[in-house]
């Protein structure tokens, strides 16, 4: 059976100690948004505090300009006049060339008059080629457009909270500056920097018991998501990050106290067991 993951040890950044180990909670996810171009701000949807849906279009800049060019490169990538053109010209090339080479199987055409004929077919045959090719690449420009557009409004990566609003309408904002920020917290996520024997005791998946600092010690399960594979060799340390759903939605950045390894030993007491786990 896995051992209990708890022990006495002072390293950098954690306490640890026989009641468990003392760490902070983190937003699961904590991003801070940008327009990849300058511009002006024609919309800001949300306010500080909402909460957003994953893909909600946040902020909008002012693309007046590109929606009028989208409409053109539509017109362009939907008109197949070109090609009709194109094609009914090679039609009538064969028609001729086919003409001609009955005309010389009866001596009223010359070997000359049939191979400009045969020319003819083959260099609409390319001008048809070329003018599908240029309608192919209209077709390229108007969605290059339309990406283009939809890169003029901020949508959010996550579901979440908007936790700051760094702009206004008619702002302009330069390339890369940030705009808005959204915070996940529901499920929260604690980095705890375990001792390096601890940590190669317990694995992905495992349960653990996450106290919050509340007099009256209210407490959450949550479960072991990754176990870095790089330690700290200054504090002999490994990198363990849990995940709890936060269904009270509390803030990040609590301090609180994580117990490994009790999963375990309330399995082993439903057995009938004593509790005591051992390796």
């Amino acid at each position: 059976m896995a051992a209990v993951c708890a022990v006495i040890f002072v390293g950098a950044g954690s306490v640890f100690g026989a009641d468990g180990i003392a760490a902070i909670t983190d937003p699961s996810a904590d991003v801070m948004l940008s327009f990849l171009g300058s511009g002006r701000i024609a919309e800001v949807v949300v306010k500080e505090g909402n909460v957003v849906e994953k893909g909600s279009v946040l902020v909008r800049q002012d693309d007046s300009v590109e929606q009028i060019q989208l409409a053109q490169l539509r017109a362009s990538s939907e008109d197949t006049n070109q090609i009709l053109a194109a094609e009914a010209t090679l039609a009538q090339k064969k028609i001729d060339l086919k003409r001609l080479e009955w005309a010389l199987s009866r001596g009223a055409a010359t070997d000359l008059e049939v191979e400009h004929a045969r020319l003819d077919v083959q260099i609409a045959e390319l001008s048809q080629r070329v003018t599908q090719f240029d309608h192919e690449q209209a077709v390229r420009k108007y969605e290059a457009a339309k990406i283009s557009i939809d890169n003029l409004r901020l949508k959010s990566p996550v579901s979440g909270r908007v936790e700051n609003v760094a702009t206004e309408v008619g702002e302009s904002v330069n390339a890369l500056e940030d705009v808005i920020r959204v915070v996940r917290t529901v499920p929260l996520w604690i980095d705890a920097a375990v001792p390096l024997g601890t940590a190669k005791r317990c694995t992905n998946g495992e349960e653990v018991r996450v106290n919050y600092p509340d007099g009256a010690g209210e407490s959450e399960r949550g479960k072991i998501i990754f176990i870095a594979t790089a330690a700290d060799a200054a504090s002999d340390t490994l990198r363990v990050r849990i995940e709890v759903p936060n269904k009270a939605k509390r803030p990040s950045g609590e301090h609180v106290t994580v117990y490994f390894g009790e999963g375990n030993d309330d399995q082993a007491k439903s057995e009938g067991g004593s509790g005591t786990v051992s390796q």
